[in-house]
């Protein structure tokens, strides 16, 4: 399974950690692995690219932690909601079975 922690300060969005492994197909082939990663890495490349948003992040097999510096700006929290949805519509799809997702107050 693979569990995505939503980071938040009161209602804006300021990261996440993804780990796990969904274990729906062979490895290499799993296709809700490879959406998650999709989402989380465009995600990053997306603040990276089209913000001033300074953050730190960190990456290994199967694990991803990602988290914004105070100021954040609107455009990045947009980006980490688009990512929450498409997400969300994993998790809708395919079911809890495979992705979790969990949010924290930080």
């Amino acid at each position: 399974m693979i569990t995505i922690t939503i980071y938040q300060k009161s209602d804006i969005y300021v990261g996440f950690e993804s780990k796990g492994h969904a274990g729906y197909g062979e490895e290499g082939y799993d296709i809700i692995c490879a959406a998650v990663s999709a989402l989380t890495i465009n995600t990053i490349n997306s603040i990276e690219t089209f913000t001033e948003d300074v953050f730190t992040v960190r990456q290994n097999e199967g694990y991803v932690k990602f988290v914004l510096k105070n100021p954040v700006t609107n455009t990045a929290v947009l980006f980490l909601k688009s990512m929450i949805l498409g997400l969300k519509m994993i998790q809708e799809n395919y079911g809890n079975k495979y992705i979790d997702l969990v949010y924290k107050e930080v």
